[in-house]
Formats: structure tokens, sequence, C-alpha cells
């Protein structure tokens, strides 16, 4: 479902508040790379797991439109103690109508709840490219976006506290 509706016809409706909603208005991969740099070898059963080092990052920004532009940009690589199995990297992103969100509340809206809509169609992206490149679908685990935008908010106050 891509509306969120909280409360269709609850009191503050009748007093004409305007209700908070996200609608996605497009989705899109804006970047897409996958480094398979020792198949066919790699591809050999048998082999030691891999190690799998992950990133995650979610940006946002206006329109002119009045319409949001968010971004996640999902990295994983896969290494063994001879070197790199695969690397992936996916720029996936969202265009975002959002409605009665207080602007104080607006960062947090973008950052976490737009990339919790995007990450299920991000997250079978990298899961198809990882099949499609020979291995077994990387299936990443769900992200808590909230305590990833946290990370970002505590590093940001303590960098600001040094400068």
């Amino acid at each position: 479902m891509t509306d969120i509706d909280a409360g269709a016809g609850a009191p503050s409706e009748a007093l004409g508040a305007e209700q908070p909603g996200i609608r996605i208005l497009a989705q899109f991969i804006r970047d897409l790379s996958f480094e398979n740099p020792r198949a066919p070898e790699s591809l050999r059963g048998g082999a030691a797991q891999p190690q799998i080092e992950l990133g995650v990052e979610m940006n946002a920004r206006s329109r002119e439109d009045g319409f949001f532009e968010v971004d996640i940009k999902l990295s994983a690589s896969a290494r063994r103690d001879d070197g790199p199995v695969f690397v992936v990297e996916l720029l996936y992103g969202g265009v975002f109508q959002i409605a009665g969100v207080p602007a104080e509340d607006m960062e947090p809206v973008l950052l976490i709840e737009c990339p919790r809509y995007l990450f299920p169609f991000a997250r079978k992206i990298i899961a198809d490219v990882t099949a499609d490149g020979g291995y077994p679908p990387f299936m990443l685990d769900p992200i808590d976006f909230a305590g990833v935008y946290s990370a970002r908010k505590a590093q940001e106050s303590q960098q600001a506290g040094h400068a």
C-alpha cells in the first residue's frame, strides 16, 4: 500500500486539520553496480562463507514542484581471505508527496518513513542482481532506519560539539 491515512474521519479532520499522509509518486533506480571480479572461480561450491560488509545511507531533498525526492544507497560487499567475491551498490529513489506533517517532523519522515517504503523494492533488486551474478540471492535483513537516523544525528551533534 502506498498511502498512509492516519485516522481518516478522525475529529481533527472535521475541524479542518490536514491528516498526515505519504504518497509514493514514483520509484526508480538511479544507479546500480554489480562487480563479480573473480567469476567463474568464485562461483565454485565448497568455499568458505564470505564476510559481508553492508552500508546504508539516506538522503532527501525538496523539489520545486513541492514534492520530495528520497534516495537510499545500499552497498554490500562479500570477501573471502583470497579477495573480493562480489560488490553490489544500489542507489534507489522515490518521489513522495507528503501532507499534514509539521515542519519540525519533516526530516524524520523523509529519512525514516520514506526509506521504509522504498526498502522492500531495493532489497529485491539486490537479491535479483546477486542471483543473476551466479550466487544465491542476497537477501538484506530489514534495516532499522530510525536507528540509522538516530546514529547519524548523534554523529552530527558530536562533530558540531568538536568544531
